[in-house]
């Protein structure tokens, strides 16, 4: 933070001012990130219902896992990197889940889905399963795989 609000040419209490701590900046960047690949995956798909949700889900899984500076930033910095993308501090994972909440309720009003549960809850949950496949490696030591996420959400909403 402070070679950031050097670079800038602000203090270090203007830079927290602007962006709160550092979890907040990481989450307000990852997000950044995150949101144009999910809105990519999410508009270039053909399906409908379940197919759609579990094709989005598996299809950002796969770009996210693909990513070298995003897996750089998961090997270097597991906690923190858990912490900014799956709790409150960096408010990724809310956002992921508001997201996919307005992907579920637009196939809902469509007629192409009926969620086995509310909406929030359904999407807190798929965004919870794509999590367990995208940070296998950090979490369990596994290996991230992203047609498990696509599996498991269609058979979730099936």
């Amino acid at each position: 933070m402070r070679d950031l609000a050097a670079e800038v040419g602000v203090s270090r209490a203007t830079l927290f001012r602007w962006v709160g701590n550092r979890d907040q900046l990481l989450g307000e960047i990852l997000w950044s990130l995150a949101e144009p690949v999910f809105d990519r995956r999410y508009r270039a798909r053909a399906e409908t219902g379940a197919d759609l949700v579990a094709a989005t889900v598996g299809e950002f899984a796969a770009t996210v896992n693909a990513d070298e500076a995003f897996r750089g930033f998961l090997r270097a910095e597991p906690e923190r990197a858990l912490r900014v993308l799956t709790t409150k501090a960096g408010g990724v994972q809310q956002r992921t889940i508001t997201k996919l909440a307005e992907v579920i309720r637009e196939q809902v009003h469509l007629g192409n889905l009926t969620p086995p549960l509310p909406v929030p809850d359904l999407a807190y949950l798929v965004v919870r399963i794509a999590e367990s496949f995208i940070y296998t490696d950090v979490i369990t030591g596994g290996q991230p795989d992203a047609d498990k996420a696509r599996e498991a959400v269609a058979a979730l909403l099936r």
